[in-house]
């Protein structure tokens, strides 16, 4: 079923998106609350930095290090979406279409950004 570079690349898109939405997005936080607790500090130059403090011991430690890092995330995302994709194609082919395009829109968005400021 999945075949081509069209879904590897859409593949690619949906992973970076669902994996930011995981890691960093705001609204996702409270899944990330238990397991991890952001810290911001001024540094010297009075510019804001977040750090992320793992939670716990043992499992609860272990899902903290996971959803503070986005390469670690990123596997299980891609796995996740990989057979979503071909286990349930007709919720899965939407469902990945969807992530990437806002992972698009994303990037654009960045760019855009960069270029205007």
């Amino acid at each position: 079923m999945f075949e081509g570079w069209y879904w590897f690349i859409l593949l690619g898109l949906a992973s970076f998106r669902m994996t930011r939405l995981v890691v960093t997005d705001k609204i996702t936080y409270f899944m990330r609350r238990p397991f991890v607790e952001e810290v911001e500090e001024v540094d010297e130059n009075g510019e804001a930095e977040t750090y992320l403090i793992i939670k716990g011991n043992g499992i609860r430690a272990w899902i903290g290090e996971l959803v503070s890092c986005h390469w670690c995330t990123g596997v299980w995302v891609t796995a996740g979406l990989f057979f979503l994709f071909e286990l349930y194609p007709f919720i899965g082919k939407p469902f990945l279409i969807i992530l990437a395009a806002a992972g698009l829109a994303g990037l654009i968005e960045s760019i855009v950004n960069r270029m205007i400021s």
